[in-house]
């Protein structure tokens, strides 16, 4: 295996949380795929916002609401560079992936009758479940689920059996937050598009391993939340193609998003602002553009082989421990690992290691039908990011070993 060229060390000393203590422990920070921590370099970003140039933007002549404009805009072009995307008027900040799915979802309410179908995949977080439901039942369309296997991979050959001419909408994520699994969002694109169908991807857990190439994905829809690529909690993206954009109506009304305002009819706006009603969270968009700066500056490509790498020494670590089974095996997965003990309920796991200050996400982790499916009421899922070291995995191994032990 080869060795990482990164200095975790040095990264670390960006993250002032990891410095913490927790249950008089050194913390040891295993909820990456809940959320991610945020460097200094973030952080500054913040303060330097609200310290220096705090006011409204697009609409004001004065000094600071130009330079607070120009920052938001900024980092929306940031966004378009990072994910390879045609036009900046494509990005749209909303509060995370839950509002940009959303969005889509309502304004494809006129677009579907009775008896079209919608395909989700059976690994999606329940903010990619929920609003397809509720769309279904404001429309008559049909949700059809294509299924997974043991392994935690989707049955390709069901998704293709599923397609016909009554798809309309495909949706899927990128990576499961429950499982790690990578999922062939390429194939699943191309095959939507040869019937006429849309695509969204759920990029929420992908976004902190893998850079998306929107342009050669082709995908029609695609969503990430700034917490967990090392920004800030409040903000997200979603990029549309022009062309759908162009179509959806507005999500909601207000200022900012309109053209002209009388008693009688209203204009809306130009693309993005249609979709961007409101005062947004104007420095949360400033950070998320600053987070991507900084983990780009880290590179992509060493973040994907240290996490891989240390993925790999905590599955062989934990694997050792008796009665330990982990669900998602896929041959394709980023850094995260759902596992439990036989005959010990995660819930008390995750207890026992927080005294020891290791932080772990328990439960069924916004995804209740892959627990449905593997029949069981939740895991332990530790995620991992580029700031963790293998000494911390060695924390979390005898930590749950202890837990086992007291608990058996």
């Amino acid at each position: 295996m080869i060795e990482t060229t990164l200095d975790i060390q040095a990264i670390r000393k960006d993250f002032p949380i990891l410095q913490r203590e927790v249950n008089g422990q050194p913390l040891v920070y295993l909820d990456n795929a809940a959320t991610s921590q945020t460097p200094q370099q973030v952080i500054d970003t913040i303060v330097d916002y609200y310290q220096g140039y705090n006011a409204n933007i697009h609409r004001g002549v004065h000094t600071l609401s130009q330079e607070a404009t120009d920052a938001y805009e900024v980092a929306r072009q940031k966004i378009q560079k990072h994910f390879n995307i045609v036009h900046s008027h494509e990005v749209i900040f909303t509060s995370g992936t839950t509002q940009s799915i959303n969005l889509v979802a309502t304004g494809f309410t006129s677009f579907l009758k009775e008896g079209d179908e919608i395909l989700v995949s059976a690994m999606e977080h329940h903010s990619n479940i929920v609003p397809w439901q509720m769309l279904c039942e404001r429309t008559g369309a049909v949700l059809k689920v294509i299924p997974m296997n043991l392994e935690g991979e989707l049955v390709m050959e069901e998704y293709q059996s599923l397609l016909s001419e009554r798809t309309k909408l495909v949706f899927c994520n990128h990576v499961s937050n429950a499982l790690g699994t990578i999922n062939p969002i390429e194939e699943i694109i191309e095959a939507a598009h040869k019937v006429g169908a849309a695509v969204l991807i759920d990029g929420a857990q992908a976004a902190a391993h893998i850079k998306a190439d929107l342009q050669a994905l082709d995908v029609d829809f695609y969503t990430v939340s700034a917490h967990k690529v090392c920004g800030p909690t409040g903000v997200g993206m979603l990029y549309g193609k022009e062309e759908w954009l162009k179509k959806l109506p507005p999500y909601q009304g207000g200022g900012e998003m309109i053209a002209e305002v009388t008693f009688e009819k209203t204009t809306y706006a130009d693309l993005p602002h249609k979709f961007e009603a409101g005062t947004p969270n104007i420095c949360g968009g400033i950070a998320f553009g600053a987070a991507l700066d900084y983990m780009n500056s880290i590179g992509f490509d060493a973040i994907a082989q240290y996490e891989d790498e240390l993925m790999q020494y905590a599955t062989e670590q934990l694997l050792a421990i008796d009665g330990l089974k982990i669900y998602g095996t896929a041959a394709h997965k980023t850094s995260v690992i759902s596992f439990n003990i036989e005959g010990v309920h995660p819930y008390d796991i995750g207890t026992i290691v927080d005294k020891l200050g290791i932080a772990v996400r328990t439960g069924h982790h916004c995804a209740q039908p892959i627990m449905d499916f593997y029949q069981i009421p939740g895991t332990v899922r530790a995620s991992f990011s580029f700031y963790n070291t293998k000494e911390e995995v060695d924390k979390l191994v005898e930590g749950v070993v202890r837990a086992r032990n007291m608990l058996l």
